[in-house]
Formats: C-alpha cells, sequence, structure tokens
C-alpha cells in the first residue's frame, strides 16, 4: 500500500517553489519573442542613451562647481589683499594629486669595521763597483690594519706589523736567523675625530705631511698628535693644511726631544688633462735627549764630541707635482720634485733635492709604470732618523733610482728597482768609498687587500 505524506504544508511548499518556475519560465518565452521582433536590441540602445544625458549633466555641474570655486577663491584673495592679510597655505585650493614615486633606493652606509693589508715578498742583491763584498739577501714583510668608526665623531685605528720595533724607518724582516719566528710590532694605535672637512689624530698616527723619502721614510709613523684639514674648491681642486707634534725622546729627567710642524697645500683642478699639486711645510726639532736612540736613529748625521747632533733641524720643505692624463688613462704622466734647506745646520751641508718622473700606472692588470728619480743630499739636510733607508746611505748620497712596476693580477703587483747611488761628499763618506758606486737590485711580489 502506498504512503502517503500526511504533513498538510508539504503541498503548499511544492506550489509556492513551482510558482517562479512557471514566472521565469514564462518570462524567459518573452524575451525570446521579443529578441525574435528586433524589441531588445532598441531598448538597450535607448537605456544608455538616457545614460549618457545623465553622464554629461553631471559633468556639466562639475565644471559650474569648479568655476565657482575659483570665483570665490579670487574674492577671498582680493579681500585678504585689501586687509594685509597673508592665506595660509593649508586654505588653499587642494591640489591634484600627484602619482606617489618609487621610493629611492637605500644608500648603502660605510661599514664600521675596515680591514686592510699586504705581504711583500722580496730579493735583494748588493753590488759594489771597486770588488767589494757582493751580498744577496731575502726579505719579508706583513701588515695587517683595521678602523673601526664608534660613530660619526670618533675612529680608532690599529695595524701590527713584521720587522724591528726598534726601527721606525722599516717593517721588513730579513729570513735568516735559522728559522726563528719573525718579529712583530704595533706601528699604529690611534683615535681619530672626524669634524667635517678637519681630522685630528692622537696616539702613533698616520704621518699627515704629503712627502716623498728624501724627508720622511714610508714607514715612519709619529706618536703624538696630528691634524688634517681639507677644503674642497670649486672645479675639483682642494685646500690642504696639515699639523702634527711628536715627542720624539722624552726623559723623566732632564731635557726632552721633540718635534713640531706644519705643511699648508693645494691641488689645483684639471686644466685640459694637466693637474698640479704644490706643498709647502716647515718641520722644527728640539733635539734636547739622545738617551732613547741607537746608531740607526742618528746614522749619517753628524754628532759633536760629547755624542750630540752638531746641528739643529729646522726644515724648510717644498713638494711640488704636475701630472698629465693624456690621451691614454692607461699611461699617464706624473712629475715630483721636492726641496729640502735645513736652516739649523752648523754649515753649508744644509740641502737636499730630488725628482721622480714616471710614465704609466699599476692599478689596474696589465698595467705598466716606469719611473726614474734622482735626489742628492748634504750629510746635515735632512734628520736621518726619519729619512729615506732604502739605501745604504742615509744622508749625504747622490742617488739614481729606476722601478718597473707590472699589474700580473688584481691586487697584486711585481716590481724590479735598481738603485746606483755614492756618496755625495767624500769628506762624509764615513765608512763607503768616496768614489765607489753601489748597486742595489731589489724584486718584489707585493699582495695586498
Amino acid at each position: 500500500m502506498p504512503i502517503r505524506n500526511t504533513d498538510p504544508g508539504a503541498g503548499r511548499e511544492h506550489d509556492s517553489a513551482s510558482g517562479p518556475k512557471r514566472i521565469r519560465s514564462r518570462l524567459s518565452s518573452l524575451c525570446l519573442a521579443l529578441a525574435g521582433c528586433g524589441i531588445a536590441p532598441a531598448f538597450a540602445q535607448a537605456a544608455d542613451a538616457d545614460l549618457v544625458k545623465q553622464i554629461e549633466a553631471l559633468r556639466a555641474q562639475q565644471a559650474q562647481i569648479a568655476q565657482m570655486q575659483q570665483q570665490t577663491e579670487a574674492s577671498i584673495r582680493a579681500l585678504e589683499a585689501k586687509l594685509g592679510v597673508a592665506s595660509p597655505a593649508a586654505q588653499d585650493a587642494p591640489a591634484a594629486v600627484a602619482p606617489v614615486a618609487a621610493a629611492p633606493a637605500a644608500q648603502p652606509q660605510e661599514p664600521k669595521l675596515k680591514i686592510s693589508g699586504d705581504l711583500r715578498l722580496r730579493a735583494q742583491g748588493d753590488y759594489s763597483d771597486n770588488d767589494g763584498a757582493n751580498r744577496t739577501s731575502t726579505q719579508l714583510r706583513a701588515r695587517l690594519g683595521a678602523t673601526y668608526a664608534l660613530n660619526d665623531r670618533v675612529t680608532i685605528g690599529g695595524r701590527v706589523v713584521t720587522g724591528d720595533g726598534d726601527d721606525p724607518n722599516s717593517s721588513d724582516v730579513q729570513l735568516s736567523n735559522w728559522d726563528d719566528d719573525l718579529q712583530i710590532s704595533l706601528d699604529l694605535a690611534y683615535a681619530q675625530l672626524n669634524f667635517g672637512n678637519l681630522k685630528v689624530y692622537g696616539g702613533k698616527i698616520p704621518n699627515p705631511f704629503t712627502r716623498t723619502d728624501l724627508v720622511w721614510d714610508g714607514d715612519v709613523n709619529p706618536q703624538g698628535v696630528g691634524a688634517a684639514y681639507k677644503l674642497p674648491l670649486a672645479g675639483g681642486g682642494a685646500f690642504r693644511a696639515n699639523g702634527l707634534f711628536f715627542s720624539v725622546d722624552e726623559q723623566v729627567a732632564g731635557p726632552d726631544s721633540t718635534m713640531g710642524g706644519v705643511q699648508f697645500g693645494f691641488d689645483s683642478p684639471s686644466y685640459g688633462g694637466f693637474k698640479y699639486d704644490l706643498s709647502g711645510g716647515y718641520y722644527r726639532y728640539s733635539p734636547g735627549s739622545l738617551t732613547g736612540a741607537d746608531s740607526g736613529d742618528w746614522r749619517s748625521n753628524r754628532r759633536n764630541p760629547d755624542g750630540g747632533l752638531a746641528s739643529d733641524y729646522e726644515l724648510v720643505d717644498v713638494v711640488a707635482g704636475l701630472g698629465w692624463q693624456g690621451a691614454n688613462e692607461k699611461w699617464p704622466v706624473r712629475v715630483v720634485g721636492d726641496y729640502v734647506k735645513n736652516l739649523g745646520a752648523i754649515d753649508n751641508q744644509d740641502t737636499g733635492f730630488g725628482v721622480d718622473v714616471s710614465l704609466g700606472r699599476a692599478s689596474k692588470q696589465g698595467d705598466w709604470r716606469f719611473t726614474y728619480g734622482y735626489s742628492r743630499t748634504d750629510v746635515d739636510a735632512v734628520l736621518a732618523a726619519f729619512s729615506n733607508d732604502n739605501i745604504g746611505i742615509a744622508t749625504n748620497y747622490n742617488l739614481h733610482a729606476l722601478t718597473l712596476d707590472y699589474t700580473p693580477m688584481p691586487k697584486t703587483m711585481i716590481s724590479a728597482i735598481w738603485y746606483h747611488y755614492k756618496p755625495n761628499d767624500p769628506l762624509y763618506a764615513g765608512t763607503n768609498q768616496p768614489d765607489d758606486w753601489l748597486d742595489r737590485v731589489r724584486v718584489f711580489f707585493l699582495m695586498n687587500f
């Protein structure tokens, strides 16, 4: 027997659901009929035309409002002008919204810690044209330095090097002594204060002066305070001013030895590939004591019978450079001249000068550079403790130097140097033969980072 639904609302739900279906079916049939007669497209076109009229009316209203706003603003500004009241920018008509530009890329910040260093392996030969004893030897130099910026104002720096800590003129180590371990010393330890164009140093500091080996050997780093000021000028030039004061030999009891000096300089902008620089300095030594010195510190300078230095040392030093880039960036030309006069010398043994001419560069892989230099000094022209020690005579020399540099790979260099020299004045030749030309040949491989 079939089961019947006894819910009285069931039939009504069925009827209410079927009603919309019947209405949709009838509407579909009507639309199809209208489409067949072409009435639907006409209805759609009429609706579109009505919308276009409404949009045009709104645009007309918008233009009318904008015109009224401009007239109102003009009236307000005229009244403000009469009253002497400035219109605040905040009350101006809202400006058109500019497109949002992409945020500029963040500039990379300078690292606080910077590490640098180098390693140099060198072979050396010393020869005499009077059949003196010839010698071959090898040397090594290693340096590792770092600076750390504590903040925008204060930077600290230091460097450890090979070499005898009692020799300020060299950080080379002679490879010998039955494979003994190498000597290590600290040749830089300083604080640097930054004041824009001015930098102030204290401790065992980098030499602030523009220099050549004639007056300041490249390995000398004073112990004291120094300052370096550089003012950039229009066109790429710069004005420089440097100062230094350091204690050469401080004694608990008795006089000290000190040095104070200043130097002023100018770097020119480029004139058709030519640039020049000029530096003039005055260095005054007060050698009150030689207690802490050894034979390597006074070297060839004359001494009194009591052991003190025979001359005072008040050096006037002028360094001038001229560079020309030329058409080929790989072959720049550079000429540097240095002239020094000791105003404190006891006689006319007071002058030194040097000239270096170089062709080429040694900064990129495959570069070549050729340099010829000539220099000559009197016996007391410079303080031997801090001057050139590349040859076996500290002062009173007549020197020719020829250098060839080649860069085989990035951060490397192969160099060959020939020094040809002899005593300048036979009276102060010391243990050297007065007319004996000496030769020193060096070949080295330098790696740096």
